[in-house]
């Protein structure tokens, strides 16, 4: 049987890591057995679904590299599937017409609250009459439907993570609502909800394995149930860890955590995401292992290396993951990517005319990148014709000799119309020579005529990519004034 796995978020929000670490799961499990990878979208919620959401779960998707095999398949675009499906259980008797008033319902839990027992539906319409049905409806009311759960019935199944789960039909809250109040006239049953629309989806398009998180169990024994009720073939189960922070609470925004595309603006490059989130509760074959692609991860992939334990979110080791991709990209990569930040760091770039000295830059500045949002931070002594002093460059610039050594510098600067590594190690050497001092000297000097700093990047490179621009003798001949 060829495996069929699918990810169903719903677009009540953007894409938020914890769906996406999920969907990163099924995809390594549909490639690693050579099966389909289903992107189903369940936009029943009316009142919160939002098309802009959609694009935002599509858009991340694509970013991280998991596409899938067949949709976007929506449930509002499925619903006569999902009516007919409620009115073959109605027909066999595994369902029926519960038609409580919301007033009812709340005294039923006030009721069970004062008893101090689990609020439930006690199941009181489950046997109503003709007579009983036809007095309700002639009173205006309009009937949910709800599925029969027998409370006496034990839900097992051996979940590919977790081992056996054993439920009880007592614990899962009486008889479940399926479909809403109808809100046309005419209709026989409103909105189909969650549990029934999952399930029918999942017997239609053939999914075999489920691989979500934990806190979807109470919503498997209910599914199985339905599965059953329709004669069909249940799927085999997978409830991954939730992702933790690090007091061991589930992950939330108030951690600092936020949606797929916010990681992006952050600074993470898509292939060091999803690494990391494969870690998020797996653990490769050989452990010591922490950087692969998703490619080379679906190769190794199984749900038996998958933690049963809460996963910890890591800043740090998300971060050093993305460094090690980032110090790999080619100088011509990295301008591509940084464009964007330079840009909006006010940076006056021409991608087209500036990039052979961009990706010089580039090469200056790779090494010392944690996320893509530091090229502004590394390359801003870079940019521009004058610079700010700092209070440790001032002081080098005030010590006695030092205004003479740049003046000196300057003025070899008009042999050298063109500057190389060479050429510029000539310079330093002969000012060291004719003033008679340390080379430490000179170089601290010209660091901090140069760059307005004492640290930074490599001085000779840097002076090369500003020599490109004129910049050099401009910000020296700045340097020569009074600061």
């Amino acid at each position: 049987m060829t495996v069929r796995v699918r990810i169903a978020p719903s677009p009540t929000g953007n894409l938020h890591i914890g769906t996406a670490r999920t969907a990163v799961f099924n995809w390594l499990f549909a490639r690693h057995h050579g099966g389909q990878f289903i992107l189903r979208v369940e936009d029943t919620d009316l009142e919160r679904s939002r098309p802009e959401y959609t694009e935002n779960i599509k858009s991340g998707l694509i970013w991280l590299g998991l596409n899938w095999d067949e949709g976007p398949f929506f449930q509002t675009q499925r619903l006569e599937l999902y009516r007919d499906g409620i009115q073959t259980l109605l027909d066999k008797g595994f369902a029926y017409r519960c038609y409580c008033t919301p007033e009812e319902l709340e005294q039923m839990r006030e009721e069970q609250k004062a008893k101090n027992q689990a609020p439930r539906y006690d199941n009181r319409h489950r046997h109503l009459s003709v007579a009983e049905r036809q007095a309700f409806e002639a009173e205006g009311r309009k009937p949910v439907i709800r599925f029969i759960i027998d409370d006496e019935r034990e839900i097992v199944w051996n979940d590919l993570i977790r081992g056996q789960v054993v439920w009880k039909g007592s614990d899962l809250g009486g008889d479940m609502v399926i479909a809403r109040v109808p809100q046309n006239e005419g209709e026989n049953f409103g909105q189909p909800l969650y549990n029934l629309a999952v399930v029918i989806d999942d017997i239609d398009m053939k999914i075999t394995e489920v691989i979500r998180g934990e806190d979807h169990i109470a919503n498997t024994a209910k599914q199985i149930l339905l599965y059953e009720a329709f004669g069909a073939t249940v799927p085999k189960f997978a409830h991954t860890p939730l992702i933790l922070n690090q007091e061991g609470r589930k992950l939330s925004k108030r951690d600092g955590v936020t949606s797929i595309d916010d990681f992006r603006k952050m600074g993470f490059l898509a292939d060091a995401l999803v690494n990391y989130m494969s870690l998020l509760g797996w653990t490769p074959p050989d452990s010591t292992q922490e950087i692969f692609t998703l490619t080379e991860a679906a190769k190794d992939f199984s749900l038996d290396r998958v933690n049963k334990a809460g996963a910890k979110f890591d800043w740090d080791k998300l971060d050093w993951i993305n460094s090690q991709y980032l110090h790999q990209v080619s100088p011509s990569e990295l301008v591509d990517l940084a464009c964007p930040y330079w840009q909006d760091a006010g940076y006056g770039i021409n991608l087209e005319s500036d990039r052979p000295w961009l990706e010089q830059l580039a090469a200056l500045i790779i090494p010392s990148l944690t996320r893509l949002t530091d090229v502004v931070k590394e390359s801003r002594l870079i940019f521009g014709e004058t610079v700010s002093y700092s209070e440790e460059a001032i002081a080098q610039l005030q010590q006695e000799g030092v205004k003479e050594i740049l003046q000196a510098i300057v003025d070899s600067l008009a042999n050298y119309p063109q500057l190389t590594t060479e050429d510029a190690q000539a310079i330093i050497k002969e000012v060291t020579n004719a003033f008679k001092v340390k080379k430490g000297l000179i170089m601290k000097s010209l660091r901090a005529g140069l760059m307005g700093e004492l640290h930074g990047p490599d001085l000779v490179q840097s002076w090369l990519l500003l020599h490109q621009k004129g910049w050099d003798k401009t910000r020296l001949q700045h340097a020569l004034s009074p600061v």
